[in-house]
């Protein structure tokens, strides 16, 4: 039997020259979105050998003349991977970047909830009721201390633990509500 060829909208049996090239930058993008990467996030990425090889020698390379042809060969040797090994980089790599996004919101709500704490006496008694495991004594003598700091310009240790004490106060919460998603999935998975 004959191998059975799938005809495009064009009467085409192949890919079009256009789809193949705008295929070959999207790789070209992926290597050098991995070349990008930080050193931590690159060690994780699912990678062959001979890619990771490319990859770290094209991140050692200053010359521009040089690194550009060096992030072409990466390009290249993406071309001989399987659509499986692609698709498992490009999601290893939108991961990482949904990850970051993630915790720098994080870090930018733990800042701004630290100026209202500051800011405002109202916003530790609406904190305590949002985080009910959180230490309100503690947080009063933090709040209590960064301010003195800033009117007296010291150092900011207070300010700097303040920040400490919102982000594990939001753990637990957080952890807590990781707990119960997981009770109530296995409760799920009983019925």
């Amino acid at each position: 039997m004959e191998p059975e060829t799938v005809v495009d909208e064009n009467g085409y049996d192949r890919p079009s020259k256009s789809q193949l090239k705008r295929d070959m930058h999207a790789l070209q993008e992926l290597g050098e979105a991995l070349i990008a990467l930080p050193k931590d996030a690159l060690k994780r990425m699912p990678m062959p050998e001979k890619l990771d090889d490319a990859v770290r020698d094209a991140r050692r390379i200053t010359d521009h003349e040089g690194k550009r042809r060096q992030v072409q060969y990466v390009g290249r040797v993406m071309r001989t991977l399987t659509d499986e090994e692609t698709g498992a980089i490009r999601t290893a790599i939108d991961s990482y970047n949904g990850v970051n996004k993630a915790e720098t919101a994080k870090l930018h709500w733990i800042e701004r909830t630290r100026e209202k704490l500051l800011a405002n006496d109202d916003a530790l008694t609406e904190f305590i009721r949002q985080h009910p495991d959180a230490d309100p004594q503690a947080g009063r003598t933090l709040i209590r201390n960064a301010r003195k700091e800033a009117e007296q310009n010291k150092p900011p240790r207070a300010f700097r633990e303040l920040f400490q004490w919102i982000k594990s106060a939001d753990g637990k919460s957080a952890q807590d509500d990781d707990a119960e998603a997981e009770d109530r999935d296995d409760d799920e998975d009983q019925a």
